[in-house]
């Protein structure tokens, strides 16, 4: 069985417009929902093996927190700049070049492949879960999907159970 993790990048800010895209920061609602779901991750029995990270400075900010809380030793970090804005099919293929050895996989990145990627792969589950997925990703949020197959290179549409998604205002308050 493999699971992966697909988590949205937290709220960023839009307050620098000298700054590039890639350089955006998260804003303080952002930095507050990426901690909540850090602690949520770090609790979570979907432990990752590996996390996948694009380099734009909010994803990196959105997993800071995360790097924080995980056990010694943490798995294996990498940052790739081709995560920045990857379509569902970039993210898909880079998914399944993953090496087998890894059960489980966290890859943080962006709207829409995140969001676009999830729903293609998510066939079975909840249907409140399903529902709710389909209606949106908002930043910060994670889908976890799992796969009955011990090959990334299985991955196709419609093959994961969506075990979880979680939002950040489930877990932040409201003025937070």
């Amino acid at each position: 069985m493999k699971t992966l993790l697909l988590m949205r990048h937290a709220k960023s800010a839009w307050g620098d417009s000298r700054l590039a895209d890639h350089d955006r920061p998260l804003n303080a609602r952002g930095e507050n929902a990426a901690k909540a779901m850090a602690e949520r991750l770090a609790r979570a029995p979907h432990r990752p093996g590996l996390i996948l990270c694009s380099t734009a400075a909010r994803a990196r900010q959105t997993l800071a927190p995360l790097v924080d809380l995980l056990a010694t030793p943490a798995p294996p970090i990498v940052l790739e700049k081709g995560l920045y804005l990857a379509s569902k099919d970039a993210l898909l293929s880079r998914l399944r070049d993953l090496d087998d050895q890894v059960a489980a996989v966290l890859l943080i990145g962006h709207n829409d492949g995140i969001w676009h990627l999830a729903q293609a792969l998510a066939g079975h589950g909840q249907p409140a879960r399903l529902a709710a997925l389909h209606q949106k990703f908002p930043t910060g949020a994670l889908a976890v999907l799992q796969f009955e197959t011990g090959h990334w290179a299985d991955l196709a549409a419609g093959r994961a159970t969506l075990v979880e998604f979680v939002r950040p205002r489930e877990l932040v308050r409201a003025d937070g």
